[in-house]
C-alpha cells in the first residue's frame, strides 16, 4: 500500500467527500477516485460505499482507517526523527473560540511566529460538538475546548486552565454590590452569546431549573460586552474578556459565584502520535495560556 494512497483515503474517510478531499489535497477530483479504486485494488475489498451523491465506509474501509492514520502518523514521526534536531516545521489546524482566540492566545501565537516560523498555524473557530467532531474526524490536529467535563469520547485531552467566570452588568444596576441568589436572575434581562458555548449552556441549566427564561442573543462576545455596559441587561462571560471594562468602570461584577467550573483543555484524536511540532504546541500552550489564566 503506497502512503499517498493512504493519505487520500484518510482524507476522504475524515470529510466524507471526494470532491471536498480533491480541494483540500490539491487533486483533481478524478485523481481522488482513481487513488482510492487503485487502494480498493491493493486491499482487495472496498472501502466506501457510494450512495448516490453520499458516500460512507464499508466495513472494511472501518478496520483499516485506524491503520491508515497510525501508518500516516509514524510516517511523519519518522521524517521529524531522520531530521532531527532541525528547526520545528509542519501545519497544525487547531480548533479554537473567539474568548481565546482573542483574549488567552496571542502570548501563544506570537512566541510561535517569531521562534518557530517554520510552524503553520491553521485556527478554525468552532465550539463544543463542532470541535470534537472535528477532532475525531482528523480535520483538526488539535481543539481547545472550554467545557465542564474533561473526559470526551474518542479524545485524550490536557487541562490548561481554569477559567474563570464573572457575572457583569452596567455600572448603577440594582443589584450592584449585593449577594445576589440565583433565584434573583430568573426576572432579570439576561444576555448572551449563541447556544454552544459551554459557560452560556452551563447557565441556562440553572436558572431553568428553577424557572423559564430568555436569553437576548449576540454573536460575539464583544457585541454581549457593549450590550450589557448600556444598561440592555447582565451576562456570564469569562472573566478574562471583561478584565479591562472591569478595571475601567464600564461595567461591575455582580456578586454570584457560578456553581460550576469550566476548564481550558487541548484535545486531540485518542491514539493519534502527536507529530514534534504539536507536541511542542501542547507544551508551549500549557505554559502560556496558564499563565494568562
Amino acid at each position: 500500500m503506497e502512503l499517498r494512497l493512504l493519505v487520500t483515503f484518510e482524507k476522504v474517510a475524515a470529510v466524507m467527500s471526494f470532491t471536498r478531499a480533491a480541494a483540500e489535497l490539491k487533486y483533481a477530483q478524478s485523481s481522488v477516485t482513481a487513488q482510492i479504486r487503485a487502494l480498493e485494488t491493493s486491499v482487495g475489498a472496498e472501502l466506501f460505499d457510494r450512495l448516490g451523491s453520499r458516500i460512507r465506509l464499508t466495513e472494511a474501509g472501518e478496520r483499516l482507517l485506524p491503520y491508515a492514520r497510525q501508518i500516516i502518523e509514524l510516517s511523519e514521526e519518522a521524517r521529524v526523527a531522520v531530521a532531527g534536531a532541525q528547526e520545528p516545521a509542519g501545519t497544525l489546524t487547531v480548533g479554537t473560540m473567539e474568548s481565546l482566540t482573542s483574549y488567552r492566545l496571542p502570548p501563544l501565537l506570537e512566541l510561535f511566529h517569531h521562534r518557530y516560523p517554520k510552524v503553520r498555524l491553521a485556527l478554525r473557530t468552532t465550539i463544543g460538538d463542532e470541535t470534537r467532531q472535528a477532532l475525531r474526524q482528523g480535520t483538526y490536529d488539535l481543539g481547545f475546548l472550554m467545557e465542564e467535563e474533561t473526559a470526551h469520547a474518542g479524545l485524550e485531552s490536557q487541562v490548561v486552565a481554569v477559567e474563570p467566570l464573572a457575572l457583569v452588568a452596567a455600572p448603577g444596576h440594582p443589584l450592584a454590590g449585593k449577594p445576589v441568589m440565583t433565584a434573583d436572575l430568573v426576572r432579570l434581562s439576561l444576555l448572551a452569546t449563541e447556544p454552544g458555548c459551554a459557560y452560556r449552556d452551563l447557565f441556562e441549566r440553572e436558572l431553568t431549573a428553577l424557572a423559564p427564561v430568555d436569553f437576548m442573543e449576540f454573536g460575539t462576545i464583544e457585541a454581549t460586552k457593549r450590550a450589557a455596559a448600556a444598561g440592555l441587561g447582565v451576562s456570564l462571560l469569562p472573566e478574562v474578556t471583561v478584565a479591562a471594562e472591569l478595571a475601567a468602570g464600564s461595567l461591575v461584577r455582580l456578586l454570584w459565584e457560578p456553581p460550576f467550573t469550566l476548564r481550558t483543555q487541548l484535545a486531540w484524536r485518542a491514539g493519534k502520535r502527536l507529530p514534534a511540532h504539536a507536541r511542542l504546541f501542547l507544551e508551549q500552550a500549557r505554559r502560556l495560556v496558564s499563565e494568562e489564566a
